[in-house]
């Protein structure tokens, strides 16, 4: 079996994670790293001294054997990288977020639809054992109606140098939510706040409003003395808590509720009881979620198939970021989202760019 040749663009916290992920799969082969830090270079090097570096990305473009390029750069330069290496025909895996605006990810769409390339976000924990587990809850309709999404991601740092606390850990937990609950947002709001010598939010509450009953709350913070990662998803028949930092039982599924009767007495009167039933911890696929992902973009690509996170998951998250640092800027006024696109619409507007 021919292997997919790829190169990782980008070497730092998380671009060796790529590396050591891509590195690992017997479907891929890693002919290249580029990035601009020499120390980088050399530290990858020596980990892999088969692998050629390059601190130029033209380098990359330009090689005639590299067929994808993974993006672990700064959110900033993810829009031209990923412009510039669809446009050269090769296939693109982007860091999250997407991109930093929804007008450059349609963009970005666009051109990997004309080419006939693949275009992938790494929304990582779509590939989690937990979040599989938990979607899986939710298509069988063992949790009811979805009543509620909310999630907690807070620590003390890591603070970034040219994204605020919403577009660095906003995406994860929007992109769960996006993956669960499967249902275009109505409206967002958003209050966020700057302590740190910085011109950017380092904590950050998000609300996004749906058609009907369903919530959704984000809680962001780098400001936080202890490291919390827990998503709870109220049903009408059942409640799952998803905690990450739990080494063990990280997803547990309580038979909680509450009812409500009327009163054959007094109609305008409603009896509540509580249901109290067992809690569930489901054993979990332990795989790493980041192999799943970096397999799945391979086998996207040779199998001639759509990921799991591909472009259009990645403009649904990126619009629900936009909508939310408008209504920062608007002092928490909440933002009407407009239907996003149709893959049958933006196909359509590829075509006719074309």
């Amino acid at each position: 079996m021919s292997q997919l040749r790829v190169a990782i663009v980008g070497c730092g916290y998380w671009g060796q994670n790529l590396l050591r992920n891509f590195c690992e799969l017997e479907e891929a082969e890693v002919v290249t790293v580029c990035d601009f830090n020499l120390s980088a270079l050399a530290r990858a090097k020596r980990r892999y001294p088969t692998i050629e570096i390059t601190d130029s990305y033209k380098d990359v473009i330009d090689h005639p054997h590299i067929e994808a390029v993974v993006l672990a750069t700064p959110v900033s330069t993810h829009y031209p990288l990923a412009k510039e290496a669809l446009q050269a025909g090769k296939h693109v895996l982007v860091e999250k977020p997407l991109a930093q605006s929804s007008s450059q990810v349609l963009d970005l769409i666009r051109i990997a639809e004309q080419g006939g390339k693949i275009l992938m976000v790494d929304h990582t924990f779509l590939y989690t054992g937990a979040v599989r587990r938990m979607k899986s809850l939710v298509d069988s309709g063992e949790l009811g109606e979805l009543l509620y999404f909310d999630s907690v991601r807070i620590s003390l740092g890591l603070v970034q140098e040219d994204i605020n606390v919403l577009w660095d850990l906003g995406p994860h937990d929007i992109s769960i939510m996006d993956y669960l609950c499967e249902r275009d947002p109505l409206s967002v709001s958003a209050t966020a706040v700057k302590h740190l010598s910085t011109r950017f939010e380092n904590i950050a509450y998000v609300t996004v409003q749906f058609d009907g009953n369903l919530i959704a709350h984000f809680h962001l913070n780098w400001l936080a003395p202890v490291k919390v990662r827990r998503t709870l998803v109220g049903g009408s028949r059942k409640m799952v808590v998803y905690d990450d930092m739990e080494s063990s039982e990280k997803v547990k599924v309580y038979d909680k509720g509450i009812m409500q009767h009327h009163d054959p007495q007094r109609r305008e009167r409603m009896l509540t009881a509580y249901r109290n039933g067992d809690m569930l911890a489901p054993n979990l696929e332990a795989t790493e979620a980041l192999r799943l992902m970096a397999r799945d973009f391979v086998g996207s690509i040779t199998e001639n198939r759509r990921p799991l996170s591909d472009g259009y998951a990645g403009y649904r998250v990126v619009r629900v970021l936009e909508a939310a640092q408008q209504s920062i800027e608007q002092n928490g006024c909440a933002i009407s989202l407009q239907h996003p696109l149709t893959t049958e619409q933006l196909t359509a507007i590829g075509s006719t760019a074309a």
